[in-house]
């Protein structure tokens, strides 16, 4: 366990967690807050997940998924358990909506280990790592030094202080909004929206969500719209792929980059240079053809791509 960044003591013992906006109030001796990896021990919250790994793995880059940055290559990708949110469809509901089996290992075990196979560095992932605050901050640290990049496979529900130590190095929409529009002030961001029949399945949403995206993070942000299937305890059908094919033709009218994710088809599949046309990236499953590219822009007119080669 290690003593937790932002929070406040109270005189009689219990603390206030400040690290996201669930702002968890009087957690007692004891308890723990509505991630259940924060814990108050003896007057000081602590984490439970500092060092305390579920999944290593080494994945292509597409699976996080980013299809902007770095296309092709593969990182070592960590998780832990717990979340912040509890989404009734969550996928993969059997490490962070319960405790699950660890390894401990040291932020400079995980860069070391990054450095190796070809991986361009760690992604933080599979579960929320907000709620794993501590232990990230340490590896990116680490990670950044070594000449490695960071990867945040995350919620965005984070308060704006603990954010912006961050960077660069079931929740309210609003601070998930405004974290995003932090981060793309510092970083590469690529956004992922999980389509559930009958619950964000309108014309409507994507029209907005389109809107959104690129009125406040730029048309040029890439936008992945995933195929929900039955987990946990959300029991609604799987996204039909007529669904997912409406949406990425109405974000397309507002959006440059729209893929389609945990589906096969050509839509959505292969990046297209929005100026000329072209073919820049084409993908079938995790294997990746770099085409027509030079460096971050297309290689027959010029026109910039928003994708991070180097």
């Amino acid at each position: 366990m290690k003593e937790a960044l932002f929070y406040e003591k109270s005189a009689d013992g219990r603390v206030d967690c400040k690290l996201c906006p669930h702002g968890c109030k009087g957690i007692a001796e004891g308890k723990v807050g509505i991630c259940r990896v924060r814990k108050n021990v003896g007057g000081k919250l602590v984490s439970l997940v500092y060092g305390e790994v579920t999944s290593v793995n080494l994945d292509p880059v597409e699976k996080k998924p980013l299809y902007h940055f770095h296309p092709g290559t593969v990182i070592l990708s960590i998780g832990t358990w717990g979340c912040n949110f509890h989404c009734a469809f969550c996928q993969n509901w059997q490490i962070s909506q319960q405790e699950a089996a660890t390894q401990s290992v040291s932020a400079q075990e995980i860069t070391t280990l990054a450095g190796k196979n070809d991986s361009i560095g760690v992604a933080y992932t599979y579960n929320e790592p907000v709620i794993w605050y501590e232990f990230v901050l340490e590896c990116a640290e680490r990670v950044h030094e070594a000449g490695l990049k960071n990867v945040l496979v995350t919620n965005g529900f984070i308060e704006s202080e603990p954010a912006a130590k961050w960077l660069p190095s079931g929740g309210r929409l609003e601070p998930v909004l405004a974290s995003a529009v932090q981060a793309k002030e510092h970083a590469h961001v690529e956004i992922t929206n999980l389509i559930i029949p009958t619950l964000n399945d309108t014309d409507d949403h994507f029209t907005r969500l389109g809107e959104w995206i690129a009125g406040h993070l730029g048309k040029e942000t890439p936008l992945h719209l995933s195929a929900y299937s039955p987990r946990y305890r959300l029991k609604i059908d799987p996204t039909p792929l007529a669904t997912l094919e409406r949406a990425h033709g109405i974000c397309s009218e507002y959006l440059d980059y729209v893929y389609l994710g945990n589906v096969s088809g050509p839509v959505g599949r292969d990046t297209f240079c929005p100026s000329c046309g072209a073919a820049l990236v084409s993908r079938f499953g995790y294997r990746v053809e770099l085409k027509n590219l030079d460096g971050p822009n297309c290689g027959r007119c010029g026109e910039g791509a928003n994708i991070i080669t180097d």
